[in-house]
């Protein structure tokens, strides 16, 4: 018998989000992703659930309002500045750049249009405002090693991903 997706179980999965509009390859995670089910939330709560009871093999689609998850696109973290105020090294569309307002508070900004005269950067989250599909291949499901359950979550290398996606800001 396979062990199923629940609480406590070691799982390591691939996926990829997909805009359900146009049908592009907004992000995808082709090395094994690994993570303890109920005990680091690394995609959102509503993947999660869906996983619920998989195993090892079986491919899912999750359907997601990007709205519902990172609210609504706000048009006042969008900024535009001459290109001679921007440092050099920021000055490439994908760039992301970590900024600090006068509170303290930092939020991470993606270079989005760069043109002779101006830089463009959004601070809000890329997935903001579309509605996607997670595509998920489940790959392994066991039980967690102590080591990992002391972790919270996968060792290593699995351990890598950009959380910034993938979660509510």
């Amino acid at each position: 018998m396979s062990d199923t997706i629940q609480n406590g179980k070691f799982v390591e999965l691939t996926y990829k989000v997909i805009d359900r509009k146009y049908g592009h390859v907004l992000t995808a995670v082709e090395f094994p992703l690994g993570y303890i089910h109920g005990h680091n939330e690394i995609l959102a709560p509503s993947v999660h659930m869906q996983l619920e009871g998989k195993s090892a093999g079986d491919v899912i689609e999750v359907p997601i309002d990007g709205n519902q998850i990172f609210g609504m696109r706000d048009e006042s973290l969008v900024f535009t500045d001459r290109i001679e105020n921007v440092p050099e090294e920021y000055r490439q569309v994908g760039t992301s750049i970590l900024m600090e307002n006068d509170r303290g508070e930092t939020r991470s900004f993606l270079v989005t249009q760069v043109d002779d005269e101006t830089l463009t950067v959004d601070g809000n989250n890329p997935l903001c405002g579309r509605e996607v599909v997670f595509k998920l291949e489940v790959l392994t499901v066991r039980e967690a090693t102590d080591e990992e359950m002391q972790a919270g979550g996968a060792i290593g290398a699995q351990a890598a991903i950009d959380p910034s996606l993938m979660r509510p800001v």
